[in-house]
């Protein structure tokens, strides 16, 4: 049978970073009031010339480097964001030519903060029915751009970058090689708790974040531990065979409600946004990619990523790297 193997990470970040401090210069609010309510300390903000494509653009080329791999034999890249560089064409296309793996498969996911897990799958099926060899699994975002600055409740929770995988397709018996069991789910009626107030079809606008957080909490709380639970049903794994969970950082009150409701040690969940806050479908691959780069995460090891956006969309996949 063929696999998604895991080949390779990369990450990249804005060269700007606004520390709480910084922020409670230009907002109403405090350092101490967003370190108790979310654990947020610091945050990366794209400047100039920074966009959701040069972030992926940088990502992706770190996860080849760290591979080993010509970016230009890549021919599949599925890029997750919610703030894409233009309305159309796909942001994951100005990727492509700028790796110059022109003529391959290149297309955006849009389902926000879980959008890498939604991006995952799609690469998976594809490299396992044939359809590619090779693929670039991208979670990008500037969310900074559209966020209303004078919203205390939101503008603190955010920041900008992106992170990359790289999966090769290989026949193995292995049943327990790459990409094991991922589970996605979508609710619509969720939409009015977490959403921009703009669209091309509605506002011909952009718009701003808008968030009803504490109904966000609840839900992300129950559906997270949940879907974590189907994918352990589905791979035949328990808890405390998984390694490490690299879950989407939106909040550490969220990470530590989900961990206690699964009865997960904290030790075994990666944790950063103290230094990123919320990336959005970036910050999974982000988290990831700093833990293998600092050591933690070893070749081998059992992941189970996991996330819940707007939408709402939320999923997990469990993966040998």
């Amino acid at each position: 049978m063929i696999r998604s193997h895991f080949r390779g990470s990369g990450s990249a970040l804005p060269e700007r970073c606004v520390t709480n401090a910084e922020l409670a210069s230009q907002v109403d609010t405090s350092d101490e009031w967003i370190v108790e309510r979310t654990g947020i300390r610091q945050r990366y903000i794209a400047g100039e010339g920074e966009t959701t494509s040069t972030l992926a653009i940088d990502a992706a080329k770190a996860a080849c480097a760290d591979a080993g791999v010509d970016p230009k034999t890549v021919d599949l890249i599925v890029l997750a964001t919610a703030t894409p560089d233009n309305t159309f064409p796909a942001t994951a296309t100005k990727v492509q030519h700028a790796l110059g793996a022109n003529g391959g498969i290149a297309f955006d996911v849009a389902a926000v903060c879980s959008g890498f897990l939604y991006a995952l799958a799609a690469a998976d099926s594809m490299l396992r029915t044939g359809m590619a060899k090779r693929a670039l699994v991208i979670g990008a975002e500037t969310f900074s751009r559209i966020l209303d600055w004078e919203d205390r409740t939101t503008c603190v929770l955010f920041g900008d970058g992106a992170g990359a995988i790289l999966l090769e397709a290989e026949e193995t018996d292995d049943e327990e090689a790459g990409v094991i069991a991922t589970q996605l789910h979508a609710d619509g009626a969720q939409h009015d708790l977490l959403y921009v107030d703009g669209g091309p079809s509605t506002t011909q606008t952009v718009g701003h974040l808008r968030m009803k957080g504490r109904e966000v909490f609840r839900h992300a709380v129950v559906n997270l531990a949940e879907v974590l639970g189907e994918v352990l049903e589905d791979s035949g794994h328990s808890m405390s065979d998984v390694d490490w969970v690299v879950p989407h950082q939106a909040n550490a009150r969220i990470l530590d409600a989900t961990a206690r409701k699964l009865g997960i040690e904290a030790e075994r969940v990666v944790v950063t946004v103290d230094r990123h806050a919320n990336t959005s479908a970036a910050s999974v691959p982000l988290a990831f990619d700093t833990a293998r780069k600092d050591g933690r995460i070893k070749s081998g090891d059992l992941v189970m990523f996991e996330a819940m956006g707007g939408g709402f969309t939320w999923g997990a996949s469990l993966v040998r790297v």
